[in-house]
């Protein structure tokens, strides 16, 4: 099975669940509710949004150059950076690290770019553990599962869910209630944070100016992951740049405002390389691994380049009517929803994520909540294009829509069908997509020309 009939057949099953359809609707009302409240602490809403986009463009039109003064500012202050075409690259230099460092342990906070290249189960494949502390990524980790949303890794688990997977993989009382369900995770992490060799973060943002990597996070895991372990890596895609330590004033509200609702994230760290002489705080050794994998391809295509301002907030997931019917794992991605369907195709391959872009009502409500204003229902019309000129579809589909075009323009055309032609032609054209779940369509014996003409033949 090829991954769009995958895509399909996983889609008809969610969006015919009930009860997974309502967990995910109660809780991204919660959200949806509180990002509402978390807005009103912008004057002027659209102009911080306006200059969002504008900062974002100055950092991707120049990003070799932004890339290469974060590293000079980085190296300065001793820390290492290395540079990652591929997956495999960044993977590979992990486990070098690891085995300098003699490491059979990693602690991890909260990373989409870790899940991208999928660095758990490596390290697992070396006989290396590693462990996820943010609570969300806890469960989904004990539970064998990927994150499910880019913010929000177990969004799709009722909190009796969480108590049953508790109670299967760690012996607790199934009744147990969210406090005492985080209390236990609590409690199991926080020797893993005093044992670990190395702690691994990801980055929220670099930056250019005083090459930093700025993490954000709710729960404090990050900061733990980096007290105790001697040697901290930082896996960061390279479209994470701002130009200046001064954007954060703008940015950092922003993703908390468009992500939880909340008005600034709970901890903002910024990491601007290994501890300095006379400091007590900080690993002895640093790196971040900028990595690539694909998103050089997103620069070289002028008209999806913008996708590259995403800031990973979450927000064009929660209001896609699509995502709230499938849900993430559906797209068997690392980054579902609309900016996800945005930016698969190009980072994994046309040929087999382009139906991606088609999973997609194109109503625009990405493009209306995106707190940096990227276009993505019109980079999705793009895609469509892009996989339309390469040749991506069958011949099939791409003689019907021909032959569609041609008929729609030509009014003899449309006539010389009668009605019941008519409705074979769309029954067989459209009995799966739509006919499966829908009642049968019917035209009328005359058409509208006819029928005027009847009307006003004297």
């Amino acid at each position: 099975m090829d991954n769009k009939a995958r895509f399909l057949a996983k889609s008809a099953v969610k969006a015919s669940d009930l009860d997974h359809k309502r967990k995910l609707a109660f809780n991204i009302q919660k959200y949806s509710d509180t990002v509402v409240k978390g807005k009103k602490q912008f004057a002027q809403l659209e102009n911080a949004r306006k200059k969002a986009k504008n900062c974002k463009w100055r950092g991707i039109e120049n990003l070799d150059k932004n890339l290469e003064l974060f590293e000079k500012n980085f190296t300065a202050r001793g820390g290492k950076v290395i540079w990652a075409e591929t997956a495999q690259e960044a993977l590979d230099a992990v486990l070098t690290i690891c085995r300098q460092k003699n490491a059979k342990q990693v602690v991890k906070m909260k990373s989409m770019v870790t899940e991208e290249i999928h660095l758990n189960h490596f390290l697992q494949q070396h006989g290396i553990e590693s462990v996820e502390t943010d609570l969300g990524e806890y469960i989904q980790q004990l539970d064998g599962e990927p994150p499910y949303h880019i913010v929000t890794p177990a969004m799709h688990k009722s909190k009796e869910d969480v108590a049953k997977l508790f109670h299967e993989k760690l012996g607790t009382d199934p009744q147990l209630t969210p406090p005492e369900l985080t209390q236990i995770a609590r409690a199991n992490l926080r020797e893993k944070y005093t044992t670990a060799d190395i702690g691994l973060t990801g980055g929220n943002f670099l930056i250019a100016d005083i090459g930093a990597v700025c993490a954000s996070e709710n729960e404090g895991n990050g900061r733990l992951s980096t007290a105790f372990a001697k040697t901290q890596i930082a896996i960061v895609g390279i479209e994470k740049i701002l130009p200046s330590v001064k954007d954060l004033s703008l940015f950092w509200p922003l993703l908390a405002t468009y992500g939880t609702g909340q008005n600034l994230t709970v901890y903002n760290t910024i990491f601007t390389g290994p501890a300095q002489p006379g400091e007590q705080d900080g690993p002895e050794e640093m790196y971040v691994i900028l990595l690539d994998n694909g998103r050089t391809n997103l620069i070289h295509r002028k008209e999806i380049r913008e996708s590259m301002y995403c800031i990973r907030c979450g927000a064009c997931l929660n209001v896609c009517p699509v995502y709230k019917n499938i849900g993430g794992h559906t797209y068997s991605t690392t980054y579902s929803g609309p900016i996800g369907s945005v930016i698969s195709p190009h980072m994994k391959g046309m040929k087999d994520y382009s139906h991606l872009s088609y999973a997609s009502s194109l109503c625009g409500s990405c493009t209306e909540t995106c707190p940096v204003k990227i276009n993505i229902h019109g980079m999705l019309v793009e895609n469509r294009h892009i996989a339309t000129n390469e040749g991506k579809g069958s011949f099939g589909e791409d003689m019907g829509w021909k032959l569609w075009k041609r008929a729609m323009l030509s009014r003899r055309l449309m006539n010389m069908a009668g009605a019941g032609t008519k409705e074979k032609l769309v029954h067989k054209l459209f009995k799966n997509s739509w006919g499966a779940h829908r009642q049968s369509l019917h035209f009328p014996p005359k058409t509208f020309q006819q029928l005027w003409k009847g009307r006003n033949k004297n």
